[in-house]
Order: C-alpha cells, then sequence, then structure tokens
C-alpha cells in the first residue's frame, strides 16, 4: 500500500467484474435455495409457476440494479446500501439500512452454519462411517472464514470464485441430465405453460413471488465492495446485473429441468414425498453414483462460499460505520500489509463465534428447519433493505439530478419501489407458509419483531449520536469524507454607548498677522503669511503670496497708511485713503521686469514710486530700496555707495529653476 494513503483506506484496482459477481452469487447461495426452498413450492402445486415466477423476479430486480448502478456510480463506498439511504432518506434511515443489512447476513450466516453439518453428515458417512455433528462442521467452517477474512481481498475472491464456479458447473450439469433425460421420454409444452386463468391460485401467487424474491437475498452486497474494484463507480453495478441473471439461470433452469425429470402432472408428488433430497434423487436416477457424490460436495462448497461472502460484506458494513465515526474507529481502520478490515472482519468473527458457541452450551441442534426460518428470516429484512435503497434511490436521484437520463433516475426506481413495496407486504402477510411454521408459532412473531429491533436499534443509534457527538452524526453516509465544522457567528453583544463628556476647550485669542488678508475660500495657514512692507525671500516667492496680498495695517476706523501710520479721521500722511473696494486682479509680471539673476519680480516687491524692485536690492532691514537710489548702488549691486565694495557677478547653473533638467543633465 503506498505511503501516502490514509491508514484507513481499503486496497483499490483489486477486484473485476467477474469477482464482484462471483460475491453477490455466493452470498445468495443458490444452492440452499434449491435444497430447501424449491421443493416446497413445487409440492404445493405451483408447477410451472415456479420457473416463470424467477424471471418475472428477475426482472424486476434489474430494475432495482439500474437505480443501484446509478447510486454506486454516485458514491462508491464500503457500506453499499447504507450511505445510499442516507443520501436518500436522511441519516437515521441510513443507520437503520446498516443495522438491517446486518442482522440480515448474520441471521443468514446462522442458517448456513446450520446447515454445514447436516451437509457434511451424508459425505462423512459415505467416506468415513461417521458422523458428524453439526458443531463440529461448522466450527471447521468458522475457522476457514475467520483466515480468509484477514487476507487480502483479491485471495477470499479467488476462493469464492472457484467455489462458485464449480457450483454453477454442478448445477449446470444437473440441470442438463435433466433435460437430456425427461420423464415419458420428451419434454412437452405443459413443463413451462400454464394450463388457464382458472388454475392459477392468487394468494398462491403471491406466497410464490414472495418466497422467489427471498431467494435473490445477498446479491445486493456488490456494492460493498466498490472500493477495491478497478472502477469503482461501474465495477459494483455491472456486478449486480451479473449476479441477479445468473442465480435467476441457475434457479429458473434448474427448477424447470427437475419438473421435465420429474413429469408437469407427477412433479408435486414427489417434490412432497422428498423434499430436500429432491434434486440429488432426480440425479441418482440418471447419473453415475460419483456425480451425486459431488453434488453433495458441491452443497457443502456452496454453504462455505455463501458464509465466506457474507463474512465479507459485514465486516465492510462494519468498516464503513467505523470510519465514519458512528462505531468505534477501529473498525474502520486496515492492516497495513493486506489493506483488509481486520479489526472489522475479527470483530465479525467473534459475533459468530460466540452464538455457535452460545448455540452449542445451550444444547441447540440445529437442523434443516432452523437453517430455512433463519435463512427466511434474515433474507425478509434484506428484501426491507432493497425496498428503502429503492425509494431512496428515487429521491436522491431527482432531488440531485445528475447525468442520468429519465429513465435510470425516475421511471425504474418508481417501478421498482413499488413493487418491492407490494413484495413486502405479501412476504408478511403469507409469513407463517413462507416459513412453514403455524400461524400462532413464536418463531413466526420473533422474525418482524427482530426486524423492528434493528429498525428501534438504527433510530436510537441516530438519536444518540446527534445529541453526544453530533461532527459523527453529521459524518454518516460520506465514506469517510471530512466533515467541516464552519461555526455560527457569535450574536453581538448590545453595546449601550456612555455620554461622551465635552472636553474644556478654551479659545485661543486670535492673532491675525498684520497686513495679510485671506481670499475668499482659501483658509490662512500660519507660518504663511508675510509681515507688512515686506515681501518673500530673495528668489523665492512665499505660499501666502498665492491667497493673500500686503496692505499696510489697517487702523480701528478702517484707514491705513503706507508706513502703517493713520490719523483719528481715517487719513492718512498723504490724505484720505478712501476704501479700496474690491482688489482688481493681480498684474501680470511684464516679460522683461527680472532681476539680474533672470528670476522673475513678483508683482508685490515694488518700492513706493511704483517701480519694480530686483529680486535682492533691498536695504540693511529688509526694505526694498526705492528706485530713487538705484543710483547710489554700487556696481555690486548692493547699497552703499562706492565703498561697498568690489562687483561680484551672482553665480547661477544654467536651468538651476527647473531640477529635472539639472536632473538630466547631471544623469
Amino acid at each position: 500500500m503506498p505511503e501516502d494513503d490514509p491508514p484507513y483506506a481499503l486496497a483499490p484496482g483489486r477486484l473485476g467484474a467477474a469477482s464482484v459477481t462471483f460475491f453477490g452469487f455466493a452470498a445468495a447461495a443458490p444452492v440452499v435455495t434449491l435444497t430447501t426452498g424449491l421443493p416446497d413450492a413445487l409440492a404445493v402445486g405451483a408447477g410451472p409457476l415456479v420457473p416463470l415466477s424467477i424471471l418475472a423476479l428477475a426482472v424486476l430486480l434489474m430494475l432495482f440494479c439500474t437505480g443501484h448502478a446509478a447510486m454506486v456510480r454516485r458514491a462508491p463506498g464500503a457500506g453499499a446500501a447504507y450511505p445510499h439511504v442516507a443520501r436518500g432518506l436522511g441519516r437515521p434511515a441510513g443507520l437503520c439500512a446498516a443495522w438491517l443489512a446486518i442482522g440480515g447476513y448474520q441471521a443468514i450466516q446462522f442458517g448456513l452454519y446450520a446447515l454445514a453439518g447436516a451437509a457434511v453428515t451424508p459425505l462423512a458417512q459415505s467416506w468415513f462411517g461417521v458422523t458428524v455433528p453439526w458443531w463440529a462442521a461448522a466450527a471447521a467452517c468458522w475457522a476457514l472464514v475467520a483466515l480468509l477474512g484477514t487476507m487480502r481481498i483479491e485471495i477470499a475472491a479467488g476462493v469464492v470464485g472457484l467455489l462458485a464456479v464449480a457450483e454453477a458447473a454442478v448445477l449446470a450439469g444437473l440441470g442438463a441430465s435433466n433435460l437430456l433425460q425427461p420423464a415419458g421420454g420428451r419434454i412437452t409444452a405443459e413443463s413451462i405453460t400454464i394450463g388457464g386463468p382458472g388454475t392459477l391460485d392468487r394468494p398462491a401467487l403471491g406466497l410464490l413471488l414472495a418466497a422467489g424474491v427471498l431467494a435473490f437475498a445477498g446479491f445486493e452486497s456488490t456494492g460493498a465492495y466498490a472500493e477495491e474494484t478497478l472502477r469503482p463507480r461501474r465495477t459494483a453495478g455491472l456486478g449486480a446485473y451479473g449476479a441477479v441473471a445468473l442465480i435467476a439461470l441457475l434457479l429458473g433452469g434448474l427448477t424447470w429441468s427437475m419438473i421435465v425429470a420429474a413429469g408437469p402432472g407427477r412433479i408435486t408428488a414427489v417434490a412432497g414425498a422428498r423434499g430436500t433430497e429432491l434434486l440429488f434423487d432426480l440425479a441418482d436416477e440418471r447419473l453415475l453414483p460419483w456425480a451425486i457424490t459431488l453434488s453433495r460436495l458441491i452443497l457443502v462448497t456452496g454453504v462455505l462460499a455463501g458464509i465466506l461472502a457474507l463474512h465479507h460484506a459485514m465486516a465492510r458494513y462494519l468498516y464503513a460505520m467505523g470510519r465514519d465515526g458512528t462505531l468505534p474507529a477501529v473498525l474502520g481502520h486496515t492492516a497495513r500489509r493486506t489493506a483488509a478490515p481486520r479489526a472489522a472482519s475479527l470483530t465479525q468473527t467473534l459475533v459468530a463465534g460466540a452464538a455457535l458457541a452460545g448455540a452449542y452450551a445451550a444444547g441447540a441442534d440445529p437442523g434443516p428447519a432452523a437453517a430455512r426460518w433463519l435463512v427466511l428470516g434474515g433474507a425478509l429484512s434484506i428484501l426491507l433493505l432493497l425496498l428503502l435503497t429503492s425509494l431512496a434511490t428515487l429521491l436522491h436521484l431527482n432531488r440531485t439530478p445528475g447525468p442520468e437520463p429519465v429513465t435510470t433516475r425516475f421511471v425504474m426506481p418508481v417501478l421498482s419501489t413499488v413493487s418491492l413495496g407490494g413484495l413486502v407486504y405479501l412476504a408478511l402477510r403469507d409469513l407463517p407458509q413462507i416459513l412453514d411454521l403455524p400461524a400462532g408459532s413464536p418463531l413466526v412473531t420473533f422474525v418482524p419483531v427482530a426486524i423492528g429491533g434493528c429498525l428501534l436499534l438504527g433510530l436510537t443509534h441516530a438519536a444518540l449520536l446527534r445529541t453526544l457527538h453530533p461532527i459523527r452524526y453529521a459524518a454518516i453516509g460520506l465514506n469517510g469524507a471530512a466533515v467541516v465544522v464552519t461555526p455560527l457567528p457569535a450574536a453581538p453583544l448590545p453595546v449601550t454607548p456612555l455620554p461622551a463628556a465635552p472636553l474644556p476647550v478654551t479659545p485661543l485669542p486670535a492673532t491675525p498677522q498684520p497686513g495679510a488678508i485671506a481670499e475668499p475660500g482659501f483658509p490662512t495657514e500660519p507660518g504663511f503669511s508675510a509681515q507688512p512692507g515686506s515681501s518673500a525671500q530673495a528668489g523665492s516667492r512665499s505660499r501666502t503670496d498665492s491667497f493673500s496680498r500686503h496692505v499696510p495695517p489697517a487702523s480701528p476706523d478702517g484707514s491705513s497708511s503706507p508706513d502703517g501710520s493713520s490719523s483719528p479721521d481715517g487719513s492718512s500722511r498723504d490724505g484720505p485713503h478712501p476704501d479700496p473696494g474690491p482688489r482688481p486682479p493681480a498684474e501680470p509680471i511684464p516679460s522683461g521686469e527680472r532681476d539680474p539673476s533672470g528670476e522673475p519680480i513678483p508683482s508685490g516687491e515694488r518700492d513706493p514710486s511704483g517701480e519694480p524692485v530686483p529680486s535682492g536690492e533691498r536695504d540693511p532691514s529688509g526694505e526694498p530700496v526705492p528706485s530713487a537710489e538705484a543710483g547710489k548702488r554700487s556696481k555690486s549691486g548692493r547699497a552703499g555707495g562706492p565703498d561697498a565694495g568690489p562687483f561680484v557677478p551672482r553665480q547661477r547653473m544654467p536651468g538651476a529653476h527647473r531640477p529635472e533638467r539639472v536632473d538630466r543633465e547631471v544623469g
């Protein structure tokens, strides 16, 4: 097994369609039906209705297989009907289906253990002259099944396939001998046709159909091997089709051959007289003694193959439930070397061994009658399981439509559900006749009570999981898929906002910058206002110039003077200063008004006479030098006369006012 596989994974790709078909065929144990069930049906006068009803039931079960195969394609899993019913009818119904399957298979297996002693005794007397008790034969079968149950699945499939092929071959040989030597020397039409409507007994027909469908119980176990097949979404469905077809051919063909061998008019009397030995007595009249011995050996091998197939089916149900968390998790693990569900197989082995030991300790001596009761009672549980599976298939395939055509997801499931429901009703109504027991027998009452107990166990199991382990409950039927739990968002707690206490606000005294008047719609930014009578630093323009203008400081009565003085009557030293009104737009700087460095002279940097003052022509206090004093400047460009020092021209890099150009030139 690859190291990256999870520790609970079954080994994929180990079984083909033929192996799965043989598992389903062996679980149905057709040789047991031929020896214990069909002679009674022929003894009541059904005659040709028996093989015809078997063929009709095969067609019905083919309808069931159509929906079953569609469910396997969508959700292949080891639980067979358990995950399918959980998806269609809900998680509690899924657990009910699981316990119905386990209980039904367990009863059929116990019946086969009881029949093992009766099958081995004639051979032991013929070969060794001894009588083998039932518990010895059952113990031998139990040990062999316990050994094969923990081995690789392909080994068990090889053993089951070998036994199933031998069983089918021997039964086909017995049927051929009956047809080659018919009663009266020829095969008549009365052996396969019904005389007329008046000869049809409706209650007997219902009993025949109900008993006949129980003979197919076990074919549905093919779904339990889906994860271990070569094509998980197809092989198990094909195996179910193959198992139904093979069972129908053998049961229908052998029944018709026995009618032909005994004669249509004598088959009722012969079947009533010989009972379970009908098949072997008819062969004894036509074949050599060694062939009879071989046919009795096939009965033993058929019982062993049925026990082994049912054991593997139940082990995979337990494995699937353990993997989902509905049973102890140890059941959901596989052996590292064989990839077989070893814990589940050993658990089933211990349960079967404990039941056999209890029966031996109680002094029970089960025979064919007890085996018939156990097998048919378990088959009735499986029939109810088929009904639940068919209904779940109908609901699931139509609730979540997929690529299946309408005939597969609706027509076939509807027909199979209605038909199986009718068969369940007929089986419960005629249960005493099916079990061949009186109507008031406690054994008759025990069968429906046991089936109801399985249903109650499933519902109780689901309720406990939902209450105590909701995550495990959510994993029912998911075939081991991870369960992602998304917590619900917590409800927000009610928050009552506290009234915010107002912070004490101490208004600062407004200190407007003298001489700066903000433009409407622009805030006055601190640090960018100019002082009265001053301008921006030399060679640059201040931000205040973009939204404020410099005016002389205003007097309280609204008058001002160029130097900041005002008169009481609102007039300046040069005369009355009227209200200028709205400020006119700033005059553009003439193209020629630039300082020696080439920078444009701001419009506000002019001397009192209105002449532009070049940047840098200021007196030591920072005030612009009037144009009248321009002649007094020295060649250095500074005020102060000829003694101001030599003229030093200002050095300026070309393009310094455009940094991107400098970067480009430097780069």
